[in-house]
């Protein structure tokens, strides 16, 4: 099959306008949030696989529009939007894997948060973790980042997060105490997707969404 030089044309147009859509859209995710208590300066894109940027994508799963989904193995996290798509983001791990599994919910959440180290955290690397034993006010500084998502079951603090990152380049890494963590440009998009109550899934192993 011949193409036209005319047809080749349009067809290469519609190429370069893809993947200037998808830098254009790259750069307004992750731009300047002077807006923020702590502004964010733009995250540098060469910083970021692509594969780890937040976009759309097709996801078939049985799990309702709004269920955010954390698989652990793939360092993925999946907000569910319903009609098989879903907002894909990069995340970081435990260096041991996440040890929740399965269902939770999201039974707080917080702007720039303040954090302490769990007594487990404080027992396991006291040089490191003794001296914030009194809590890390919010900041570009503090280990939750922009925003924390607070994990519940049956009532109760899990103690594991979904949270900001002041290391990027720990995205896509198992290398965090335990809790997921985003780049802190996704954790504010995610943070302002789901709402209290709603429900998250943990998958461990390599199984059905």
């Amino acid at each position: 099959m011949s193409i036209s030089r005319r047809g080749f044309l349009l067809g290469a147009s519609a190429l370069l306008a893809g993947c200037a859509t998808n830098g254009t859209s790259d750069r307004a995710n992750y731009g300047d949030r002077l807006d923020e208590r702590h502004p964010l300066k733009a995250m540098p894109l060469d910083k970021i696989k692509p594969e780890l940027r937040r976009q759309e994508v097709a996801y078939a799963t049985t799990h309702a529009p709004g269920t955010v989904v954390v698989d652990t193995p793939a360092r993925r996290l999946y907000y569910v939007l319903g009609d098989g798509r879903a907002i894909r983001y990069g995340i970081g791990v435990g260096r041991q894997g996440y040890s929740l599994a399965g269902s939770a919910y999201i039974g707080r959440k917080a702007e720039w948060p303040s954090w302490t180290p769990t007594p487990n955290m404080i027992r396991r690397d006291p040089q490191k973790n003794l001296k914030y034993a009194g809590g890390v006010p919010g900041g570009l500084n503090n280990p939750l980042g922009a925003r924390a998502i607070y994990l519940y079951q049956n009532g109760n603090d899990t103690m594991f997060r979904i949270h900001g990152t002041n290391q990027p380049w720990s995205i896509g890494q198992a290398m965090s105490s335990g809790c997921v963590r985003m780049l802190n440009h996704d954790v504010i998009d995610l943070y302002e997707r789901v709402k209290t109550g709603g429900r998250v899934h943990v998958i461990q192993g390599r199984r059905e969404a």
